[in-house]
């Protein structure tokens, strides 16, 4: 498996594989750790024109090494302008923002994320997560969002405890329903075994490529729920020796790809 590769590990081959779906020329609201390293990698390979924005302010910044938060100084760096987080939500609002970068601690099969609690009840709940922050917002307003998300039964449930981010809701055209604008939503998952999108008519998960050393089996014992499996699945492409070189270079501490 990639992990006992001398050369890249699990989290090396996330953060390229999700930096590689943003395109050239388009704008990204990125959140903290692995969102904004493969966010930099994008901007340093083959989208340099990719416009950065960060919830605390920063437009356009073009940062030399990973900053520890969103609010970090070093996400000002050659920015176009620093602004405050009620600008920076707006261009959302406004239908700015070509793409998001969330995480969270539970996701189902239609992309929808939890960050606000687990448990019975909101009273009383087993878990208190950290909440949406911005999450709400860039799931129901950006063109589309990314998520990037370590894959187990434990956290790939049948059903969200508390839709923190809506992904698809319950199914097609659910989003519109809510008041949402049309043809948005979530396109990609990444995790540390595969990468998956939406199939077109049900708005399930689907699995879009196996990461080297995974199998079938493993992607089926580490979800709570039915995902798509095409019959053939193709193998995720893995980092060049220079990727892994980029992305040491941005994040020399391991903050967040680790040694």
């Amino acid at each position: 498996m990639a992990q006992n590769d001398t050369f890249y590990t699990a989290t090396h081959l996330m953060a390229v594989t999700a930096g590689k779906v943003l395109k050239d020329n388009k704008s990204v609201f990125v959140g903290t750790g692995l969102p904004m390293i493969a966010a930099m990698y994008a901007q340093r390979t083959h989208a340099p024109n990719l416009l950065l924005i960060f919830e605390a302010g920063s437009i356009g910044p073009q940062m030399k090494t990973l900053p520890i938060s969103v609010g970090d100084s070093r996400t000002g760096y050659r920015a176009i302008s620093i602004s405050t987080m009620h600008d920076n939500m707006s261009f959302s609002q406004a239908g700015w923002t070509d793409y998001g970068f969330l995480g969270g601690a539970e996701l189902d099969k239609y992309g929808n994320l939890n960050t606000t609690y687990i448990g019975e009840s909101w009273e009383n709940p087993k878990v208190r997560l950290p909440g949406s922050g911005g999450g709400n917002d860039v799931a129901s307003l950006s063109h589309s969002f990314i998520i990037i998300i370590r894959q187990s039964k434990r956290n790939f449930v049948e059903k969200v405890t508390f839709i923190t981010s809506p992904g698809y809701l319950d199914g097609p055209g659910a989003r519109e329903k809510a008041g949402l604008p049309a043809n948005c939503g979530p396109i990609k998952v990444i995790t540390q075994l595969g990468v998956y999108g939406f199939d077109d008519k049900t708005k399930i998960m689907k699995l879009e490529t196996i990461h080297p050393g995974v199998s079938i089996e493993d992607i089926r014992n580490n979800c709570g729920f039915d995902v798509i499996i095409p019959d053939n699945v193709p193998t995720t492409p893995i980092p060049t020796r220079e990727d892994v070189q980029l992305l040491r270079e941005l994040d020399p501490t391991g903050m967040a790809i680790g040694k």
